[in-house]
C-alpha cells in the first residue's frame, strides 16, 4: 500500500519547541501566560489594520462569543452563508437565535449579494431586522467584501468576518480578519497554521478585547473573591497550545507560500481538461491562501463525486467532499433559506483536493495519476 497522502495534516516547523520548552521551565503550563500575550502580539502585527486579537480555545468559541458581544437573544435573526462548515452556523442555535441562510456567488463561492439583501428584507419584514451577518471567506478565498460590507452599513447590521480557513488570505492587500466588525479565525490541525486546536477573535478596539477575554474566562468580576454578575466561558487558549501557535507564525508566510504552489500546480494540471476547472481568484483584487485547492467537474464525465472520491481513497489518497450547505442539512430544515441553487451545484459536482503544505513531488505525481485516468 503507498503511503498516506492526506488532504491537509499538520505540518510543524521546528521552532515550535522553544516556545513549549520555556512553558514547561517556568511552569507555566496553567491556562494563561506569555504565550498567549505573544501570539495575540504576533498576529495583531501580522494582520495589521490596528485590530486587537484574542486567543481563543476554538474558531468556533470566537463565533458564539461574536455573537454574544453583539448582544444576539434567543428569537433574533442571523444571517450566515449556507456554502460553509457546520461551526460557521452552530452558534447561532446555541444563542436561541434562528438562521436565515443565504446562497453563494459564482465568483468566490461566498455570500451572494442579492440574495443577502432579500434575506435582510424578510427579516425586517418580520419585525425582525437581523442582529448580524456571518460572511465567510471559504477555502481561503476572500468574500465580495466591498458589496457585503455596503449592504451591511446600509441596514446597519454588523459583520461577523469567518475567516477560519483564511489566515494569510487578503482583499486588496488588506488581510482576512479584520473587515468584519468582528473576526474570527481557527489553528484546529487541518489548517493552514495550527495551535492543536484553537481559534482567535478579532477586534476592532481594545475595550471590545477586554469584554471578550473577560467572558472568555467565566466573567469573573474585579473582587476579592469569585463574584459573577454576568455568565461566562472558559474559552480561553492554554498557554502551551499558544506556544505551538508562536512557533507556527514564524513559518506563515511560507506555508501560505506552499499552499499557493499545491494551487498553480492543480491549475496546470486542469488546463487541458476541459471536464474539469479549479476555483481560482476572481480578479487581481482577491489573493487566497488556497488552504484547500477546490475544484468542479463536470456531470457530462458521467462519474459522481463519491465515484472520484473512491478513486483516490483506492490509493490512499484522502479527499473531500465541498461542504454540503446548511440550509440542506436534517438540523437546519426549518430555516429560511434565499438564493438559487448554485451552493447545492457546487456541493454536488465539487471536490476538495490534497492541498497540505508538506506535500512532496512524489505525492503530486500520485495525485496527478489517478486525474489522468479519470480526466482522459
Amino acid at each position: 500500500m503507498n503511503k498516506k497522502i492526506w488532504l491537509s495534516s499538520p505540518h510543524m516547523g521546528g521552532g515550535e519547541m522553544k516556545y513549549i520548552t520555556e512553558a514547561f521551565d517556568n511552569n507555566w503550563v496553567a491556562p494563561l501566560g506569555p504565550n498567549v500575550n505573544g501570539l495575540e502580539k504576533d498576529l495583531e502585527n501580522f494582520l495589521g489594520n490596528s485590530v486587537h486579537v484574542a486567543a481563543l480555545s476554538s474558531g468556533t468559541a470566537a463565533i458564539h462569543l461574536s455573537l454574544v458581544l453583539l448582544g444576539v437573544q434567543a428569537g433574533d435573526y442571523v444571517i450566515c452563508q449556507s456554502l460553509t462548515f457546520s461551526a460557521s452556523a452552530n452558534p447561532i442555535i446555541y444563542m436561541g437565535a434562528c438562521p436565515i441562510f443565504v446562497d453563494s456567488e459564482k465568483d468566490t463561492w461566498n455570500l451572494c449579494p442579492d440574495a443577502l439583501e432579500e434575506a435582510i428584507k424578510f427579516g425586517i419584514s418580520k419585525g425582525k431586522k437581523p442582529k448580524a451577518i456571518i460572511a465567510v471567506s471559504l477555502y481561503g478565498m476572500p468574500y465580495k467584501v466591498e458589496e457585503i460590507t455596503e449592504i451591511a452599513e446600509r441596514y446597519e447590521i454588523p459583520v461577523i468576518e469567518d475567516s477560519a480557513e483564511a489566515l494569510g488570505s487578503s482583499y486588496k492587500n488588506q488581510k482576512c480578519g479584520t473587515f468584519g466588525d468582528l473576526g474570527v479565525l481557527s489553528f484546529n490541525g487541518n489548517k493552514i497554521i495550527t495551535t492543536s486546536g484553537g481559534g482567535a477573535l478579532t477586534l476592532k478596539n481594545d475595550a471590545f478585547k477586554k469584554q471578550a477575554v473577560f467572558l472568555s474566562t467565566q466573567a469573573k468580576d474585579d473582587a476579592p473573591h469569585y463574584e459573577h454578575t454576568t455568565i461566562g466561558y472558559n474559552y480561553r487558549m492554554s498557554n502551551i497550545c499558544a506556544g505551538i501557535g508562536r512557533g507556527q507564525m514564524e513559518v506563515l508566510d511560507q506555508r501560505v507560500a506552499q499552499r499557493r504552489a499545491n494551487h498553480k500546480f492543480y491549475k496546470e494540471l486542469f488546463k487541458s481538461k476541459e471536464l474539469l476547472s479549479i476555483h481560482v481568484e476572481p480578479s487581481d483584487d482577491y489573493f487566497s491562501n488556497h488552504w484547500l485547492s477546490v475544484a468542479q467537474f463536470n456531470p457530462e464525465i458521467g462519474i459522481s463525486s463519491e465515484d472520484l472520491i473512491q478513486a483516490f481513497a483506492d490509493q490512499n489518497i484522502e479527499t473531500r467532499p465541498i461542504w454540503k450547505p446548511m440550509h440542506l442539512q436534517p438540523v437546519f430544515r426549518n430555516a429560511a433559506y434565499f438564493g438559487s441553487t448554485l451552493s447545492e451545484n457546487l456541493f454536488k459536482y465539487g471536490i476538495c483536493l490534497p492541498s497540505g503544505s508538506n506535500l512532496e513531488n512524489d505525492d503530486r505525481e500520485r495525485i496527478a495519476e489517478v486525474l489522468e485516468k479519470i480526466f482522459v
